[in-house]
């Protein structure tokens, strides 16, 4: 399935009917008068939350979206017919923004839904207009329009890891290591180009890892494919930072995210870090140990980097996955 997590909709709650215009005219009542009856409600137009969505993918090539009206009015009071309401179902994690980019909800909850659009009233009909001096009133009130609007749906995944680091650092492979999900795995560049999401189950408990593509330098500026991405990761609770052992300097790849990551969004730079430094299957103890005390002399430097965990791990041989996890699980 395609993954979409933006589009542009048009709704239109259904309108009100009108009122009817209708006289009581029965053999032996020589008493008539007015007696047209009131038009129905339009129906609203609801948005809805559900668990088992995970892309927008429904409302790519239907973007109009319309509630029934309400019916009019008719003779011997009779009231018109309510017009049904349209419920529009989104993933969990959909905010709904008006055109002007302001937020209106933000449905970040399963079964969570609001009335986004609402119907327009039904008109009264001419038996509500007799008085003494108008007995016979021969107009009605139309029914009103229904509240019509283009919404933007901009879709954030909910997770309590997000799993960051530049292409190639091992994340697809992490994740169908640790997780059920299967991702794209290859040696080359930007094998993630969409979001993909992994649940987690250790020592009886679990939780949700979200993998995006990877960064690189100026992604914040729109460069490469994660910037866009890094929405879906605003919500969780953990950044995992992985690194690939084997490049010359670890020191210049984390300086690189980290430095994306504080020109998106400073909260979620602030955010739970867990450094893992991976693929240590490919080279030897020696140089495994060197550039990791290496490593971790640079984060002692920095301020309130004692808090930081590293980890070595290797996903395809399972080395030191058991010890992450649990680390991960702790903190979440």
């Amino acid at each position: 399935m395609q993954f979409l997590d933006e589009i542009k909709i048009h709704v239109s709650a259904g309108n009100g009917g009108s009122g009817s215009v209708s006289f009581r005219r029965e053999k032996f009542i020589p008493m008539g008068g007015p007696d047209g009856g009131d038009g129905g409600k339009g129906g609203d137009i609801i948005i809805k939350s559900n668990n088992n969505l995970n892309t927008l993918i429904d409302y790519r090539f239907k973007q109009h979206f319309k509630a029934e009206s309400g019916k009019q009015g008719m003779g011997k009071r009779r009231h018109g017919a309510y017009g049904n309401d349209l419920k529009l179902e989104v993933p969990v994690g959909t905010q709904i923004f008006n055109e002007e980019d302001q937020l209106i909800a933000d449905l970040s909850e399963m079964n969570q839904d609001i009335v986004i659009a609402k119907g327009g009233r039904g008109g009264l009909g001419n038996n509500n207009f007799k008085s003494s001096t108008n007995q016979s009133p021969k107009y009605a009130q139309k029914g009103e329009e229904g509240e019509k609007m283009w919404l933007k749906l901009k879709l954030k995944l909910l997770s309590d890891v997000g799993l960051i680091g530049m292409p190639n650092a091992g994340k697809s492979t992490f994740l169908s290591c640790t997780t059920r999900a299967k991702a794209k795995i290859a040696d080359y560049p930007f094998t993630t180009l969409r979001p993909q999401l992994g649940v987690v189950y250790i020592d009886n408990s679990e939780f949700v890892i979200a993998d995006i593509p990877g960064l690189i330098k100026d992604a914040s500026k729109g460069k490469g494919l994660g910037d866009r991405f890094l929405k879906h990761i605003e919500r969780c609770n953990i950044l995992l930072h992985l690194i690939d052992i084997t490049n010359e300097d670890l020191i210049l790849n984390y300086q690189i995210i980290r430095n994306e990551l504080v020109q998106y969004s400073e909260n979620l730079a602030k955010k739970i870090e867990i450094i893992a430094l991976t693929k240590c299957d490919s080279i030897d103890d020696k140089l495994i140990k060197e550039k990791h005390q290496e490593f971790k002399k640079y984060l002692n430097k920095k301020q309130n980097s004692n808090k930081t965990l590293i980890y070595t791990i290797s996903s395809l041989n399972k080395i030191g996955l058991e010890q992450l996890l649990r680390a991960i699980s702790q903190k979440k």
